[in-house]
């Protein structure tokens, strides 16, 4: 699912175990190396706040930064990854 901040890709994983794995991903495009660690920052504290909760168990995550979630309200992110997150379930 697309969002402003982000693109949220979910694969069920269907091998018996229900341990969420979860990786992050911030292009070049996006900026230099600041601000795409800057990025990969705020992602990381989005999935410790909501994968717990609301993620897929079973299931890879990954979280790929747009160029908007720099700009953007970091409560304004997480409402966007627990609305992605219930889509997906």
């Amino acid at each position: 699912m697309a969002t402003p901040g982000f693109v949220l890709q979910l694969r069920r994983r269907d091998d018996g175990d229900t341990t969420m794995r979860v990786g992050f991903t911030v292009t070049r495009k996006i900026g230099g190396a600041v601000i795409r660690n800057r990025m990969k920052r705020r992602l990381r504290a989005l999935a410790r706040e909501h994968l717990p909760t609301l993620g897929v168990p079973g299931a890879d995550h990954v979280l790929i930064g747009r160029s908007g979630g720099i700009e953007r309200d970091f409560s304004v992110l997480g409402q966007e990854l627990a609305k992605a997150l219930r889509k997906a379930n």
